[in-house]
């Protein structure tokens, strides 16, 4: 079963700003350079409670999907993702007790239950130590059952935060695996 909406590949780009995070979703092309604009994200920093929208374009006139949080200020705080008409997509939530080595999160959706992890465990406890340092913030989406690859996010070296995420398994659908993605900057405070 495929999901609503799937996009193999697709990059995440946030822009510099004061006073919000904002993200521009772009679908890949095959060469990796950004092709059309999937959706305009904006986080307000500082907020009690998380949420994050998703829009069409700059313009913010229409909303295509979003994430909040169930609850307010909480480090293990569960995300739902929701479409424009407010049904729920999925969700994910930050495993507190397993993040203290590497960053872990649990991601569920219809028929999915699934792990997400940093790549690797010594560039995650070189990050804890040089926290100022632009290492490589990689993370794997793995289905518990069976370990199958569900989603990849792959930091980028620049100036600014860009990910390169990678959705190999058709049953993800694109809004919860952006919304992830995006979470895995806005939330860890990349």
């Amino acid at each position: 079963m495929s999901a609503e909406m799937h996009l193999p590949r697709f990059l995440v780009r946030q822009r510099i700003t004061l006073g919000v995070n904002r993200y521009d979703v772009h679908a890949a092309n095959p060469d990796g350079s950004a092709g059309a604009l999937m959706a305009f994200a904006q986080q307000k920093r500082f907020a009690f409670k998380e949420q994050v929208t998703f829009w069409a374009d700059d313009s913010r006139s229409r909303a295509v999907f979003s994430f909040r949080a169930r609850q307010r200020l909480d480090v293990r705080a569960e995300h739902d993702v929701v479409d424009e008409h407010g049904r729920v997509l999925g969700t994910f939530g930050k495993r507190f007790g397993a993040s203290l080595l590497r960053s872990t999160w649990t991601v569920t959706a219809p028929g999915l239950t699934a792990t997400g992890r940093e790549r690797s465990l010594g560039v995650a406890l070189a990050r804890r130590v040089f926290e100022n340092l632009p290492l490589p913030y990689h993370v794997d989406l793995t289905e518990d059952a069976g370990g199958a690859t569900l989603m990849s996010s792959d930091r980028r070296w620049s100036l600014r935060d860009s990910y390169d995420v990678t959705v190999p398994d058709p049953r993800l659908d694109f809004r919860l695996a952006a919304a992830f993605a995006v979470a895995l900057d806005a939330l860890q405070d990349r």
